[in-house]
């Protein structure tokens, strides 16, 4: 009884260990700004594409399935899919350093995933199983791939080592843009989508016809003036929240109208 009882506890340690190790960065928009993502998609979605969609996930929207590649993360099942929601990228690169880095890296980042997953949901032989999975990460990793900080810097965690007060109260730089903003607006998702969900004509041309290498560059572009205009131990509030967030609000809506863009490429 004495040994199962060491080696219940060691477990325990053992998966606290694994949870402190695994890297902070897996971290994404909170809960509000994923459904936002997904809530502002469904208002430009084709017709075929809405059927084909509703065909793998039946009565669940868009902005409900925008959150499942978070809640998985209390399954170890998929820890595999951890380093999906972000791409690492140094800071000082230009468009073509850039370019590089996601040609050449073998390992799965939110780049080269966002292109698997897109091909499973084109494969007529994907099982059902298979594309609702698919579907359900490429929603949550389109929210992803316009959140500046997950494409920042590996020595920094995507900003979650640097260290911020937000209204006196201790947190991160990577936190601030994931929740803390967002919350800050204190609108629902449906609210908040509707409220930014104007983009001008030049706008809607321009994000739908972007490629996946350049929504990469253009979020990186974003993170560094953000690296660069919040230093370490800074005192955030109401001037922060104003000088950033329509820069917010425009990389929400840019990624709704993108994440419509792939879905329609897709099924459209």
């Amino acid at each position: 009884m004495i040994f199962k009882f060491i080696n219940k506890k060691l477990a325990i340690v053992a998966a606290i260990g694994l949870l402190a190790y695994m890297p902070l960065q897996a971290n994404a928009w909170g809960m509000i700004g994923h459904r936002i993502v997904g809530e502002i998609a469904d208002g430009y979605l084709k017709g075929k594409t809405r059927k084909a969609i509703q065909a793998i996930l039946g009565t669940e929207s868009l902005a409900m399935s925008a959150n499942w590649g978070d809640f998985i993360k209390s399954d170890s099942t998929y820890n595999y899919m951890y380093n999906w929601h972000f791409v690492n990228l140094p800071g000082g690169l230009d468009k073509q350093g850039v370019y590089n880095i996601l040609e050449t890296e073998k390992a799965p980042n939110l780049y080269n995933k966002i292109i698997d997953l897109t091909a499973v949901l084109k494969n007529a032989n994907s099982t059902a199983s298979e594309k609702k999975i698919a579907l359900r990460m490429l929603v949550h990793m389109a929210g992803d791939l316009c959140q500046p900080m997950h494409v920042a810097h590996k020595e920094d965690l995507g900003g979650n080592r640097v260290s911020v007060m937000w209204f006196n109260e201790k947190s991160n730089l990577h936190r601030v843009w994931d929740e803390q903003l967002i919350e800050y607006q204190q609108l629902s998702y449906t609210e908040f989508a509707k409220a930014i969900n104007h983009p001008s004509a030049i706008q809607l041309y321009n994000w739908q016809n972007t490629s996946l290498k350049d929504c990469v560059y253009d979020a990186y572009t974003i993170c560094s003036k953000i690296y660069e205009g919040t230093k370490p131990d800074s005192k955030l509030s109401y001037r922060y929240n104003f000088d950033w967030s329509e820069t917010l609000n425009q990389q929400l809506l840019k990624g709704g109208v993108r994440l419509a863009k792939m879905l329609n490429d897709i099924y459209g």
